[in-house]
């Protein structure tokens, strides 16, 4: 719970209350502008509870994340689920390399399994002009294939050209 009394919860707290308030003083100002004769205002006198009620379900929504999230570093580790624990990679097991290139990392056992941070891959580009009639664009998508099919452990956004 003391996760719930940090600045930025306290904040929240503070705007979710004025919110609420407010727009149900909204709805309430439109019911009496509807009642006076303008029929438009019945539609916003619906309409500003519900935006309250917007405001409440994003602001629960939140706070159950946060009393599921990780604990913070302050505070024990004795009440999280299994599952969010990190999974120990065994001693024998070894991780991909990022692109293919480069030596394999072997990961301790006390090591949490963590992705792996991926650089670009590098190609010199070599244009090569369309040829006998052939479209540009045909070629540079056949030579995006041709690179693809090079480069299995790249994606498609590490394309050089």
């Amino acid at each position: 719970m003391k996760r719930l009394w940090t600045p930025a919860w306290i904040f929240r707290h503070v705007a979710m209350v004025v919110l609420v308030v407010g727009f149900c003083a909204l709805g309430w100002w439109q019911i009496s502008r509807a009642a006076a004769g303008n029929t438009l205002s019945w539609a916003y006198a619906v309409e500003w509870p519900i935006f309250a009620a917007f405001v409440v379900f994003v602001w629960w929504r939140e706070l159950r994340h946060t009393l599921r999230g990780e604990p913070t570093p302050d505070e024990p580790a004795g009440g999280t689920a299994p599952s969010d624990q990190p999974v120990a990679v065994p001693a024998t097991a070894t991780l991909p390399a990022a692109s293919g290139t480069g030596p394999t990392a072997t990961a301790g056992a006390s090591a949490p399994r963590t992705p792996v941070v991926r650089r670009p891959v590098r190609v010199a580009r070599a244009t090569v002009p369309a040829g006998d009639g052939e479209d540009a664009d045909l070629t540079e998508y056949n030579r995006y294939l041709t690179w693809l099919n090079a480069n299995p452990g790249a994606r498609p956004g590490d394309y050089p050209g």
